[in-house]
């Protein structure tokens, strides 16, 4: 029973079937019985986990588990000290509060791949990066959050679910590590 650690591309479906033309996990994992353990936005990349453990998949995905989803946020504007505060401090969002336990500005990540297509870039509207860490996991939060404080987000990159990091898995690769490890890892 493995913990799949799989670097999704943009515009990849988080799921193995889909009723429309799009990508799916088919296309880049063939490792019966395993599934998400929570999801990944169409058009955000980055870490994904599954696994074919019930208990595992519960102890990652639940809202109550609490296990933080890191992410860098490319953003339209320079995410300015009291835009990251308000993330932090928490915005009203439709759906109720939410909050960051982390923002901050960062330069453009470190070996980050290029995105395909890329972003579009406008000579008078500047962009930035930021580092935002969340423990809940409602529809398009982190995008939601960033637009509430004036910042829109243009490319979403998730780098690290609870212990467990991208490091160097390019898009569309994927490691395993065995479920009884990753339970330790996060301390279940």
């Amino acid at each position: 029973m493995p913990l799949v650690l799989f670097n999704k591309p943009f515009r990849v479906l988080s799921q193995f079937t889909s009723d429309a033309d799009k990508q799916t996990l088919a296309r880049y994992i063939d490792i019966p019985k395993v599934y998400a353990a929570g999801r990944l936005d169409y058009d955000s990349e980055g870490l994904l986990l599954l696994t074919d453990s019930g208990r595992l998949k519960s102890a990652i995905a639940q809202p109550r588990s609490r296990v933080a989803k890191h992410y860098w946020v490319q953003v339209e504007g320079i995410a300015e000290p009291a835009q990251l505060a308000q993330l932090r401090d928490g915005v009203m969002l439709k759906d109720g509060p939410a909050r960051a336990h982390r923002a901050m500005a960062i330069e453009t990540p470190e070996g980050l791949w290029p995105r395909m297509p890329p972003i579009r870039s406008r000579k008078t509207v500047p962009d930035s990066w930021i580092d935002i860490a969340i423990s809940e996991g409602r529809n398009r939060q982190v995008r939601r959050m960033t637009a509430a404080v004036g910042l829109p987000t243009l490319r979403l990159v998730r780098h690290q679910v609870g212990p467990w990091r991208i490091d160097e898995l390019q898009p569309g690769a994927f490691r395993q590590i065995p479920v009884d490890r990753a339970l330790a890892e996060l301390g279940r």
